[in-house]
């Protein structure tokens, strides 16, 4: 889920104790209770740490907004409802989705580990960021985890000329014996929403057949995208747009919350009016379907072959995941990144409500 962007100022770098002490009390000041800053902050560094810049530290401005306006509930009371021995649905109280989705992997992994697998429904949410961290929160305790969330409508049907779908991520996340998780987190997009304001932030040209100006053409101009094409582009985007379509039933059906193309808009104007996102989640214990040891074994098989793979010329064969933590390691070693419009950014928040500002890394 790697959305690396380097930045275009000099080079500003934290490391991810000072970034999350910073999180925690920006969160606090604007109405966060502990459970939610810290779940905020969980999931903002595990995402930045790993290279998803477009879902990491850029997303805290917004969440401060949300807090403040009154969008989002900072000390919701969740409330979990186990309707089957392997289902249930989580009321999020209008909180921030990164407690909810946390919250509702928890449930979903005890309902794994008694009969096998647990899937929670979600409502009455808000945006939870990066959908690869609940997955894989389900991944470093043993068990499979996927996660699915709807958003406002910022994606092209195919061969549409308005915005229907949201981005709708889908998220999968497997155990790896011995080695960092299985992780693939991808937008039914071509790219992410975040990405065209990270683009056009600093400056920098969108890839082709990515997204799309009000009257449906593709774009590659940040300030013209009205719209994102599904992922497969304008020649193949029924695809994308069919596994949008997918998210859409499990996060928004199964929830009870209306779908995204009713859903008020992530950026506002209005920040005080809760949305209702809903996400669904899904966990399996491998265990539970065959043998101990025989998923471990067959995974690590699967994985060397993938790996072994010949490469185009000037590239390497990689499993969904291995770009993530080759960059997590290097950002643990070296610092994780502010690009300029984010160092702007963390500034005012510092200034705004007197935090002793991020230390950047000699």
């Amino acid at each position: 889920m790697s959305d690396t962007l380097p930045g275009t100022l000099q080079e500003f770098r934290v490391n991810r104790e000072d970034l999350s002490r910073f999180m925690q009390a920006a969160l606090a000041a604007t109405g966060a209770g502990q459970a939610s800053a810290d779940a905020v902050t969980r999931a903002l560094v595990t995402a930045s740490r790993m290279g998803t810049d477009s879902h990491g530290l850029r997303l805290l401005p917004h969440y401060l907004q949300a807090l403040k306006g009154g969008r989002i509930n900072g000390a919701p009371n969740m409330v979990f409802n186990q309707r089957l021995a392997a289902t249930g649905f989580l009321d999020a109280d209008d909180g921030l989705g990164h407690l909810a989705g946390y919250t509702a992997m928890e449930h979903a992994m005890a309902m794994a580990e008694t009969v096998g697998m647990g899937a929670v429904a979600v409502g009455n949410s808000s945006h939870f960021g990066a959908a690869g961290c609940y997955a894989l929160a389900a991944a470093e305790r043993g068990y499979l985890g996927m996660a699915f969330c709807n958003s406002d409508p910022f994606v092209l049907l195919h061969e549409g000329a308005k915005p229907f779908h949201g981005t709708n991520p889908i998220a999968f996340a497997a155990p790896v014996a011995g080695e960092a998780p299985y992780l693939l987190d991808m937008a039914t997009s071509s790219v992410p929403w975040n990405r065209v304001q990270q683009f056009g932030a600093i400056g920098r040209e969108l890839p082709d057949q990515v997204a799309a100006d009000a009257a449906g053409q593709v774009s590659r101009v940040p300030s013209e995208v009205a719209a994102l094409l599904p992922l497969g582009g304008s020649g193949f985007g029924f695809k994308g747009a069919g596994l949008g379509g997918i998210v859409e039933v499990l996060s928004s059906m199964l929830s009870g919350m209306q779908h995204g193309f009713k859903l008020l808009p992530m950026g506002g104007p209005d920040m005080s009016t809760p949305r209702g996102v809903g996400h669904f989640f899904l966990v399996m214990k491998p265990d539970a379907f065959v043998e101990a040891g025989t998923f471990a074994h067959g995974m690590a098989e699967y994985l060397a072959d993938l790996r072994a793979q010949p490469a185009a010329p000037n590239a390497q064969v990689m499993a969904p995941g291995d770009r993530e933590w080759r960059c997590q390691a290097q950002r643990d070693a070296e610092g994780i990144p502010l690009d300029s419009a984010n160092q702007i950014l963390y500034a005012e928040i510092a200034e705004q409500y007197q935090i002793t500002p991020l230390s950047q890394l000699v």
